[in-house]
Protein backbone atom coordinates (compact mmCIF):
# COMPACT_ATOMS: atom_id res chain seq x y z
CA UNK A 1 0.00 0.00 0.00
CA UNK A 2 1.19 3.55 -0.37
CA UNK A 3 0.42 5.56 1.93
CA UNK A 4 0.84 9.79 2.04
CA UNK A 5 1.48 11.52 5.07
CA UNK A 6 1.43 15.44 5.67
CA UNK A 7 4.23 16.59 7.84
CA UNK A 8 5.73 19.14 10.24
CA UNK A 9 9.22 17.49 10.98
CA UNK A 10 9.08 13.87 12.21
CA UNK A 11 5.46 14.37 13.47
CA UNK A 12 2.19 14.73 11.15
CA UNK A 13 1.65 18.01 10.01
CA UNK A 14 -1.93 19.66 10.93
CA UNK A 15 -2.86 20.90 7.88
CA UNK A 16 -3.08 18.84 4.47
CA UNK A 17 -3.29 21.63 1.92
CA UNK A 18 -0.96 23.94 3.36
CA UNK A 19 2.15 21.74 4.63
CA UNK A 20 5.62 22.08 3.35
CA UNK A 21 6.13 18.83 3.07
CA UNK A 22 4.81 15.23 2.92
CA UNK A 23 6.00 11.75 3.23
CA UNK A 24 5.21 9.04 0.76
CA UNK A 25 5.08 5.39 2.72
CA UNK A 26 4.84 2.28 1.23
CA UNK A 27 3.93 -0.25 3.54
CA UNK A 28 3.67 -4.28 3.43
CA UNK A 29 2.90 -6.29 5.83
CA UNK A 30 2.90 -4.00 8.73
CA UNK A 31 6.15 -2.15 7.95
CA UNK A 32 7.44 0.51 6.34
CA UNK A 33 9.58 -0.70 3.69
CA UNK A 34 10.24 3.01 1.79
CA UNK A 35 9.69 6.53 3.02
CA UNK A 36 10.20 9.44 1.11
CA UNK A 37 9.62 12.88 1.80
CA UNK A 38 8.78 15.51 -0.89
CA UNK A 39 8.83 19.40 -0.46
CA UNK A 40 5.32 19.97 -2.09
CA UNK A 41 5.54 23.65 -0.64
CA UNK A 42 1.40 23.12 -0.51
CA UNK A 43 1.48 25.96 2.17
CA UNK A 44 3.58 28.35 -0.13
CA UNK A 45 1.35 27.84 -3.41
CA UNK A 46 -2.07 27.52 -1.61
CA UNK A 47 -3.08 31.29 -2.75
CA UNK A 48 -1.15 31.29 -6.00
CA UNK A 49 -3.93 30.76 -8.15
CA UNK A 50 -7.48 29.29 -7.75
CA UNK A 51 -8.67 26.95 -5.05
CA UNK A 52 -9.22 24.89 -8.32
CA UNK A 53 -5.93 25.15 -9.64
CA UNK A 54 -4.42 24.17 -6.11
CA UNK A 55 -6.91 21.27 -5.56
CA UNK A 56 -5.40 19.90 -9.17
CA UNK A 57 -1.85 20.29 -8.15
CA UNK A 58 -2.75 17.83 -4.96
CA UNK A 59 -4.41 15.14 -7.43
CA UNK A 60 -1.71 15.10 -9.90
CA UNK A 61 0.93 14.60 -7.03
CA UNK A 62 -1.66 11.31 -5.71
CA UNK A 63 -1.56 10.36 -9.11
CA UNK A 64 1.87 10.94 -9.99
CA UNK A 65 2.80 8.93 -6.70
CA UNK A 66 -0.02 6.17 -6.78
CA UNK A 67 -1.49 7.22 -3.33
CA UNK A 68 -3.87 4.77 -1.83
CA UNK A 69 -4.27 6.64 1.74
CA UNK A 70 -3.79 9.73 2.89
CA UNK A 71 -2.92 10.68 6.75
CA UNK A 72 -3.26 13.76 8.44
CA UNK A 73 -4.75 15.70 11.27
CA UNK A 74 -6.96 18.41 9.40
CA UNK A 75 -8.36 18.47 5.49
CA UNK A 76 -10.53 20.97 4.17
CA UNK A 77 -14.52 19.72 3.08
CA UNK A 78 -13.31 20.64 -0.42
CA UNK A 79 -9.83 18.57 -0.35
CA UNK A 80 -11.40 15.35 1.54
CA UNK A 81 -14.45 15.09 -1.11
CA UNK A 82 -12.10 15.39 -4.14
CA UNK A 83 -9.77 12.94 -2.64
CA UNK A 84 -12.62 10.86 -1.67
CA UNK A 85 -13.75 10.76 -5.48
CA UNK A 86 -10.44 9.47 -6.78
CA UNK A 87 -10.96 6.41 -4.39
CA UNK A 88 -7.84 7.55 -1.75
CA UNK A 89 -9.13 6.72 1.78
CA UNK A 90 -8.97 9.17 4.23
CA UNK A 91 -7.76 9.03 7.77
CA UNK A 92 -7.92 12.33 9.83
CA UNK A 93 -7.27 13.57 13.70
CA UNK A 94 -3.72 11.76 13.53
CA UNK A 95 -0.85 13.20 15.15
CA UNK A 96 2.26 12.12 16.73
CA UNK A 97 4.92 10.74 15.44
CA UNK A 98 4.47 10.40 11.72
CA UNK A 99 5.14 6.70 10.37
CA UNK A 100 3.71 5.47 14.00
CA UNK A 101 0.48 7.21 12.57
CA UNK A 102 1.06 5.60 8.83
CA UNK A 103 1.07 2.12 10.49
CA UNK A 104 -1.83 2.51 12.47
CA UNK A 105 -3.53 4.08 9.23
CA UNK A 106 -2.59 1.31 7.54
CA UNK A 107 -3.37 -1.33 9.93
CA UNK A 108 -7.03 0.11 9.81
Amino acid sequence: MKACVSLEGDQVGHGWGRVEQVAVAEVEDGQITSWTVHDVRWGTLHDTGTEGAHHARVVRFLREQGIELVVTHHMGQGQYTMIGKLGIRVVLDAQGDARTAVLTAAGG
